[in-house]
């Protein structure tokens, strides 16, 4: 199966949301509350078509911190387009792209106007990774990990993953510019 059917295969976040088991309230709430930053939007008004195929699964926190956001950004950005796939279902997707070994999540593949992939981000926003990472947070139990996560993604409400993938979509622009 190419990128191409996973792609019209894969979901809205409307219909990830719908399809939830786990979260389900925290999703709802996540995506009435999710903001595109406006100086984002304009940034990215002119790049060229890119479609946007996100790995992730409706229990994983870091989906729920930036999913929502990334959902509102592209609904403002025209050429921007996102569907997502179950991780679980697609391990043949998620094999090729993992973290430090680990099949974290989410993971967002930029493609092109052809559904060739361009490059990938994920699994968390550097500076979240850099903590998570860190003595300190190795030092507390995992519920208290748990908790400082999704602290950091509220009071973030999802920039910085935003800004992360932005920074890809240029970079994939500047590329194939290039190329």
């Amino acid at each position: 199966m190419t990128l191409r059917d996973k792609f019209d295969r894969g979901m809205t976040l409307a219909e990830f949301i719908e399809s939830a088991q786990a979260n389900k309230d925290l999703w709802i709430a996540g995506s009435r509350r999710a903001e595109a930053p406006p100086e984002l939007v304009e940034r990215l008004q002119s790049l060229p078509s890119r479609y946007l195929l996100v790995l992730a699964e409706d229990w994983c926190g870091d989906a729920l911190g930036t999913l929502a956001p990334l959902a509102r950004l592209v609904a403002e950005v025209p050429q921007l387009e996102m569907r997502i796939l179950a991780r679980d279902k697609n391990l043949d997707v998620m094999d090729a792209h993992l973290t430090r070994g680990a099949r974290a999540i989410p993971v967002v593949i930029v493609l092109n106007e052809e559904f060739q992939e361009l490059g990938w981000w994920g699994s968390r926003p550097v500076p979240l990774q850099r903590w998570v990472s860190s003595p300190e947070a190795r030092q507390l139990s995992k519920e208290d990990r748990y908790r400082e996560t999704r602290r950091w993604y509220a009071s973030d409400r999802g920039r910085t993953a935003l800004e992360e993938i932005a920074k890809l979509l240029e970079r994939t622009a500047e590329i194939e510019e290039v190329a």
